[in-house]
């Protein structure tokens, strides 16, 4: 029998157990992005948002809820759980966080910083058409097979880059979602072997 509740408390422990990588300053803006978990048929699905193509930036784009900090936001955290009301209508108190994952630099000047959080299923989402197209989920299982990620290596300057990519019924996780990711699938994989 599948222990969803033991994975969940192993992925906790894992997170609260290793040294958040920050990486704010240098004129980035800070944002940050909850990443919905939640189990159907015992069976875990990281749940994704597709973006519209009239918000202002990563129009169109697979991503995670999540947006800019606000200064009316008491922290991070406070920003992810707002900006998953806002875009999704995912309410706070549905959602119990495990922990963080590193904070990603994009691209596009935000240092986003990833929370991991458990949500109830089923769920009555209700999109912002503005911000917001569609939501839809992959199974972990699909984005542990290797089949299903893409890896490519690049040097930029004098740095060397490895950019990732997932592909699931046509949809394409890429970007920072994708490296977001893959340090969540990193995570569940120690996890998975601590049962």
């Amino acid at each position: 029998m599948y222990d969803w509740l033991s994975m969940k408390e192993k992925l906790s422990q894992i997170l609260a157990s290793r040294q958040k990588m920050s990486s704010s300053g240098g004129g980035l803006t800070e944002a940050a992005v909850l990443i919905p978990i939640f189990c159907k048929d015992k069976e875990h699905h990281i749940l994704f948002t597709q973006r519209s193509h009239q918000v202002p930036h990563h129009k169109g784009q697979v991503s995670f809820p999540g947006g800019a900090r606000s200064q009316a936001d008491s922290s991070l955290l406070a920003t992810a759980l707002r900006e998953s009301w806002e875009e999704i209508g995912l309410e706070a108190k549905d959602v119990e966080i495990l922990g963080e994952l590193d904070d990603y630099a994009t691209t596009s000047g935000f240092n986003v910083s990833p929370f991991v959080g458990f949500i109830p299923h089923p769920y009555e989402f209700r999109l912002n058409p503005y911000e917001i197209d569609d939501v839809f989920s992959v199974p972990v299982s699909v984005l542990l097979r290797k089949a299903n990620g893409k890896q490519e290596q690049y040097t930029f300057g004098n740095q060397f880059f490895v950019n990732y990519s997932y592909e699931y019924e046509g949809r394409v996780i890429w970007g920072a979602t994708a490296r977001i990711l893959q340090q969540l699938l990193e995570i569940w994989e120690l996890a998975s072997g601590a049962q």
